[in-house]
Order: structure tokens, then C-alpha cells, then sequence
């Protein structure tokens, strides 16, 4: 306490005490509890330090407005997986039966979990490093593992924004360049590519000229220089996207998530005048009731869910950081939700649509060549015209006049029918082949704008919405790495994100190289699944076990000005931790169970394969889940033993004369003690929870710590019970 102070001097004078305790502190020097008896932290003041981060907290970027920040949201939430994931899981698992499992889960998993991290990004206004320190320093490892799979994930999710690149800039020519095999020159007769007239013209576009693919995981092959070239400039956008922070990605957002809608509703309106596009509707449709009792059906629905939403990356939490305090998340995130809920409906609507074409299409050719076979057995006398229906005219064979000659045929032939090699060619195994992923976008859909008129146009459209998905989904990726490592050790932004980008480009290489396809596939099944499920369980824990449901739904009622329905006390409390471990367990399970390999393009062949992986690429995989979950208990195990700080104190705890006389000159009389004594007066909510500080190594009991209104985000006083022989 200053000499010439007014409490020092009363301590030499016998004049009766008359000022009131909010005058004496009006009078008083600011005083910062750093450099004071108050530091419990055994932090050394750093004056710099501390403006640094106080002008941190005043200056927080924040969204433009309202429908910038749900748009970003939209478009995190609503990415590739929406359009090639959902619809193929749609028609595996019971068509329109799969729907209800899918809405069941997506209420009692998806809006609860989405809510809570919608929550606590707003609330703390930290990234997700910041948030689980704040919450529950000992998980703190939450947001680090959570860095580190919207790493791994960004990484190869790039590579797929590449390809769209290089399709969507080969779409600019007519005929599409995937429409007809190509001719090679043997000696001086042009023959069709072997390997293309074996598969399909798309097949080999994708695998020949796309991806110029090698055997097996183990046959690198070189780079693929147009492959390089593409996911440089996506990593280019990216970092354009994503330089200067919200204020540049909130614009994009504008254009990135609202024309895929544009191009789904135009893709859905031309598809549904396509001849066949109601067959497929049908299809996807037609429940099959039986698949609702099937186990698998409601793990992977739990498991689409959950990443449709975005949970355990750390972008949701980050985008709704930059949200006002009073912003009501709990409207977002039900809107959110049922936005990618219906995006996903409308995807599987159009893809089934385009499908049904395609399978009429297919159909078609297979009802001509088998007809050319029927005829040239006739001229051969190896049929009899009499099991030809007189009915049937070969000029215009129609599917059902086939279907009827096929099995005339088969039965008159029985015991020779196999040696005769027709097809049955139905219009329901074309619709039952069930492909999804790149298999749907970079094959079947664009096998099927080959038929479409004016396809060029329809083509452009197509990629150009995959890459805003991606683009959508990539941004708040990044801003699960760059929000909470800028937030946390407080480095440039322009510098971090553009430094990101450059090492994410030159490690994301091996996905570029002729064999690169085979590692997407490896990250994309292994590197994120098992670590995001049990980031998201230790999310729930935290805050419904550790921090506190009760204090949480209380903090959440003067934060939104109303209380939480009683459905999230028990869904975080019990249903969402619960139903979180089922489906660990189940993919845990699954990972035993399903012998880890993928599907290699074999030239030879012109066919896929199914292969193990080798000794090495176990070796990458095992290390991927290991490295992706290392920084859980890692972080638990310094803490516990406190080996290095909480992280927790990172927010200066300073108050300045012109702040506390705001604060105080409106305290009743009644409040004065209150405040000395910690209480924060009723007038004056915090809008911040309750600081718990954890206590380092050698600390013997606990301070009480209260918050009171200190700038923009209400980072309070540190104000404590001490003995009188201190003033």
C-alpha cells in the first residue's frame, strides 16, 4: 500500500472514519494484483505481456452480422459428405427407413452436442484450446488432439477440393473429355485404349488421366505434376480464405455456402425431367422397414451424424467465439442442424434422380447389346424363332419385351442358358449398385452428365459446387487449428495462416503422388474416427460431470436471458455420453473386425481390388489414431502433477481507476461489503462463468475469484479475502 494512501495514513491518526469504502478505493492507485500479494500464480508481471493481451480482449474480431456467422456455420457443417456419403448410406441401409434412425440420432446426439459447443465457444470466447483450459485444465489435451485431427483431416480434404479443380477446368470443352474412350495408334490402325474399353470411359478418365494411379500403396510412382499443380492453388484459396481471419472467410462464406444450394436446386428441377429420374426417387424411397432393427443401420447413422455437424474439430466452437455474448446459440444450433439435416435430403434427392437416369440409360445398352446377341445366335441357328414372342420387334426392343424373351430363353435352355452369356438386365440392378465417395462424383455423376444436354454447363456447375462444399468445410477446419493457437500463444495471424498452408502443402504431397489415393483413403478411414469420438465423450464429461450441468444450465440462462429446456440437462448428463460410448465401442469393434486394407486400381485387370495394407503403411495408420489422441493423456498426466502450468490464467487480471469508479458509483450502501468480500453485486452480472483457478505446484488453499464487468468481455477483478495485517 502507498505511504501517502488514504487507509495508511488512517492507520496514524485518531480521527473517526467517515469515507466509505467506495470512496476509499475511488482515491485509490490502480492497483494490478500481478505485482501484488494477490498473484497466485508465481507469473513474473510482464507489463507488455499484460497490454498485449488486455488489448487482445477488447479488440476480438466478431461477425458482420448474424447471417454472416450462421452462413460459416452452414457451410462447415454442410460438406462433401452431404452429397456422396449420405445418399449412398441412404440407399444401403433401407432407402426412406434410414431416414428415421438418422432423425432419432441427429436429436438426441447431434442438436445436444452441436448446442454445447456452440455454447461454450460463446461463453469463454476462446478457440478450443482456451475453452477445455478454462473448463477442465487436466483436459486441457482436448483442444490440442482436436488440432491435430482438423490437421490430419485438412490435409487430405484438400486433395479432393485438387481434384475438383482439374475437373472443373476440363469441363470447359465439348464433347467432355470423359465422355468417349480414347484411340491409340498401333502401327498404323487406331484401336481403343485396352484398359478404357474394359472399364468404362469414366472409369478411366478418373483412374488413367485424373489420378494416373499405380498398383498398390506400395508403388509411389512419382509425383503427379497435375495433381501437384491443383492442390496448390486449393491450398491458395484456402490461405486467401482464410489470411485475415473472419473479415476475409465471412465474406467468402457469402458465395461458398449458398451456391451449392443454387446448383442443387437447378441440378433437382433438370433431373427430374429426365426420363428415369422418378425410378430412382422410387428407389431411394421404398422403405425397407427390417433394416431399423439392424444394428449397423444405427451405428453408422450415429457416425454421419456426428461428423455431418462438425463435432470435436474445434470449428464450431471457434466460429461461435467471435459471437456476442448474448447471441442466442441455442436458435443456431437447431437451425444449423436441421438445415444440414434437409441439405443432405435435397443432395440424396438429386443424386438418386441423376442415378435413376443413369440406370435407365444403362439399362438401355444393355437391352441393345444383348439383343445383337440374341440375333446373331438366330442367324446361327443356335435359337429357334419360335421362342421369339411374335410380338417383338428388335428395331424398337423395349426393357419389358426383353425381359420377357430372356426368360423364355432360360427356360426352354436350361441346361445350356449359362453358355449363351445374356443378361437379365434389369432396371433394379442398376439402382441397387450402391457407390458413394469419389466413385459417385468423379464416376457415376459425371458418367451421367455425359447424356445430359448442353452437359459442359452442367458439368462446370457440378464442381464448381464440390468446390465450395469443400472450400466451406476446409475454412472452418483451419479455423479449428489457427483460432485456438492464435488465441493461445498470441502469434500473427497473416504469418501463422500462411505458414499453415505452406507446411499442409508440403506434407499433403504424399497424397499428390501416383499412389496418393490409396493414402487419402488410409487418413480418411483411420485418422479422425476413433480420436473425434472420444475428443467429443471427454467434451461431454467435462462440462456435465467435471464443470457441472447444473452450473452450466445456469450460466447458460443468464447468458441467452432464458433456461435451456430440461431435454439438454439429461441428454449431456446421460443419453449423449452413453450413446457417445456405444459408438466408440462399436467403431472400436469395427476396426477389429474389418481387416484394415483398401481397394486398388489394378491396370491389368481395368478392375479394383481389394489389398491389405503392408507392414509399413500398419505402422502410419496405427501412428495416426496414437499421435491424433497422444496429447489427451499427455496433458492430464503434466497437469495432474502439475509438471507445467493449467494454462488457465492466460487473461491479465487488472483493474484501472477509471473502470472501478464506473463499477462502484452506483453500489449501495449494502454492497460494500459484498464487494470487498468477493460478491459481485446483483446489478452487475458477469457475463463471464465463474474462474476456477487451478492451483500450481506448492499452493496451500484455493482464492475465491469473482468476476464483475471489465471491457468488452467482462474479464473481471481478482479481488480476495485477505488479513487485515496486509492492507
Amino acid at each position: 500500500m502507498p505511504k501517502n494512501s488514504k487507509v495508511t495514513q488512517r492507520e496514524h491518526s485518531s480521527e473517526h472514519v467517515t469515507e466509505s469504502v467506495a470512496d476509499l478505493l475511488a482515491h485509490q492507485e490502480p492497483v494490478d494484483y500481478k505485482r501484488s500479494v494477490l498473484n497466485v500464480t508465481g507469473e513474473a508481471w510482464d507489463k507488455q505481456k499484460e497490454g498485449e493481451e488486455e488489448l487482445d480482449a477488447e479488440n476480438r474480431p466478431a461477425w458482420n452480422s448474424k447471417l454472416q456467422y450462421i452462413l460459416a456455420q452452414i457451410g462447415y457443417s454442410v460438406g462433401l459428405g452431404n452429397v456422396w456419403r449420405f445418399p449412398y448410406l441412404c440407399q444401403k441401409n433401407g432407402g426412406g427407413a434410414y431416414l428415421v434412425p438418422y432423425l432419432v440420432l441427429l436429436i438426441i446426439i447431434g442438436l445436444p452436442l452441436f448446442f454445447l459447443e456452440l455454447a461454450v465457444g460463446q461463453r469463454i470466447r476462446r478457440g478450443s484450446i482456451g475453452v477445455w483450459n478454462y473448463i477442465c485444465p487436466r483436459l486441457g489435451g482436448i483442444g490440442y488432439a482436436s488440432c491435430l485431427v482438423c490437421f490430419f483431416v485438412g490435409l487430405y480434404y484438400n486433395v479432393i477440393i485438387g481434384w475438383s479443380i482439374f475437373y472443373f477446368f476440363k469441363s470447359f470443352q465439348y464433347p467432355l473429355p470423359w465422355s468417349e474412350c480414347p484411340l491409340v495408334k498401333n502401327g498404323s490402325v487406331a484401336v481403343v485404349e485396352t484398359e478404357c474399353e474394359r472399364s468404362s470411359a469414366t472409369t478411366y478418365f478418373w483412374y488413367r488421366e485424373t489420378l494416373d494411379i499405380s498398383n498398390s500403396i506400395s508403388e509411389s510412382g512419382g509425383l503427379n505434376w497435375k495433381m501437384t499443380l491443383c492442390l496448390l492453388v486449393a491450398w491458395s484459396l484456402v490461405g486467401l480464405a482464410m489470411i485475415k481471419g473472419i473479415q476475409s472467410s465471412g465474406k467468402v462464406m457469402y458465395f461458398s455456402s449458398l451456391f451449392p444450394y443454387l446448383v442443387l436446386v437447378c441440378f433437382l428441377v433438370r433431373g427430374l425431367l429426365l426420363r428415369g429420374a422418378v425410378d430412382g426417387i422410387m428407389h431411394m424411397f421404398t422403405p425397407k422397414l427390417d433394416k431399423m432393427l439392424d444394428p449397423q443401420v444405427w451405428r453408422e447413422a450415429a457416425t454421419q451424424v456426428f461428423f455431418a455437424l462438425g463435432l470435436g474439430f474445434g470449428g464450431v466452437i471457434a466460429f461461435s467465439s467471435y459471437n456476442k455474448q448474448d447471441n442466442n446459440c441455442h436458435f443456431d444450433a437447431t437451425l444449423v442442424s436441421f438445415i444440414n439435416f434437409f441439405t443432405s435430403v435435397l443432395a440424396t434427392l438429386v443424386v438418386f434422380a441423376v442415378l435413376g437416369f443413369k440406370a435407365n440409360i444403362m439399362n438401355e445398352k444393355c437391352v441393345v447389346e444383348n439383343a445383337e446377341k440374341i440375333l446373331g445366335y438366330l442367324n446361327t441357328n443356335v435359337l429357334s424363332h419360335d421362342l421369339i414372342p411374335p410380338h417383338v420387334n428388335f428395331s424398337h426392343l423395349t426393357a419389358k419385351d426383353y425381359n420377357e424373351m430372356y426368360r423364355v430363353i432360360m427356360t426352354v435352355k436350361e441346361g445350356h442358358f449359362k453358355e449363351l452369356g445374356l443378361d437379365a438386365c434389369l432396371l433394379e440392378d442398376e439402382l441397387n449398385k450402391s457407390v458413394q465417395g469419389t466413385g459417385l462424383a468423379f464416376i457415376a455423376f459425371t458418367e451421367a452428365m455425359t447424356h445430359f444436354p448442353a452437359s459442359p454447363f452442367w458439368s462446370v456447375m457440378f464442381f464448381l459446387m464440390l468446390i465450395n462444399l469443400g472450400l466451406g468445410s476446409m475454412i472452418g477446419t483451419m479455423s479449428g487449428i489457427t483460432t485456438p493457437i492464435i488465441d493461445t500463444f498470441k502469434v500473427r495471424k497473416e504469418v501463422f495462416t500462411v505458414g499453415c498452408c505452406i507446411f499442409a502443402f508440403v506434407v499433403g504431397l504424399i497424397f499428390v503422388q501416383r499412389s496418393g489415393n490409396y493414402f487419402v483413403t488410409m487418413f480418411d478411414d483411420y485418422s479422425a474416427t476413433l480420436p473425434l469420438t472420444v475428443v467429443v465423450i471427454l467434451e461431454n464429461i467435462a462440462v456435465a460431470w467435471i464443470y457441472g450441468t447444473k452450473k452450466f444450465m445456469q450460466e447458460l440462462t443468464e447468458m441467452l436471458g432464458f433456461r435451456p429446456y430440461q431435454f439438454y440437462y439429461y441428454t449431456w448428463k446421460y443419453v449423449s455420453p452413453i450413446c457417445m460410448a456405444v459408438l466408440m465401442t462399436a467403431s472400436i469393434i469395427q476396426l477389429g473386425v474389418s481387416p484394415p486394407g483398401y481397394s486398388a486400381w489394378i491396370r491389368e485387370e481395368a478392375a479394383e481390388k481389394f489389398l491389405f495394407y503392408p507392414t509399413w503403411a500398419m505402422a502410419i495408420l496405427i501412428s495416426l489414431i496414437i499421435l491424433a489422441s497422444l496429447p489427451l493423456p499427455l496433458v492430464f498426466i503434466l497437469r495432474q502433477f502439475h509438471l507445467v502450468s493449467d494454462g488457465s490464467n492466460a487473461l491479465s487480471v487488472t483493474y484501472k481507476k477509471g473502470r472501478m469508479m464506473k463499477d462502484i458509483s452506483n453500489l449501495e450502501d449494502n454492497d460494500e461489503t459484498r464487494f470487498i468480500l468477493s460478491k459481485v453485486p446483483s446489478e452487475t452480472p458477469s457475463p463471464m462463468p465463474t474462474h476456477r483457478s487451478y492451483l500450481g505446484p506448492g499452493s496451500n488453499s484455493p482464492m475465491e475469484m469473482s468476476s464483475a464487468p471489465n471491457g468488452r468481455y467482462g474479464s473481471g477483478y481478482l479481488l480476495a479475502s485477505t488479513p487485515e495485517s496486509e492492507l
